[in-house]
């Protein structure tokens, strides 16, 4: 077996074909798959995130009024 592309027969030459458009094919729905998971959290996020911002109550308001504290400040020796 020669390395010369005349000296290939046509079935190794659809056999390497179909080697180099499998790979293609398994990275093509390797990136869609990362592209389908990456919209879903992103739009997961957003209805989420929207929903929370629906369901406030008054008390959400002033949930950190009394948290601007600063006691650990020069309380060292």
């Amino acid at each position: 077996m020669s390395t010369d592309p005349e000296a290939m027969s046509a079935a190794e030459a659809s056999a390497e074909e179909t080697r180099k458009f499998g790979a293609l094919r398994v990275i093509g729905w390797l990136s869609l798959g990362m592209t389908v998971a990456a919209i879903s959290i992103f739009v997961g996020h957003e209805l989420r995130s929207r929903y929370k911002f629906k369901r406030r109550t008054p008390y959400d308001f002033y949930a950190h009024a009394g948290e601007s504290e600063i006691g650990e400040f020069g309380v060292g020796i």
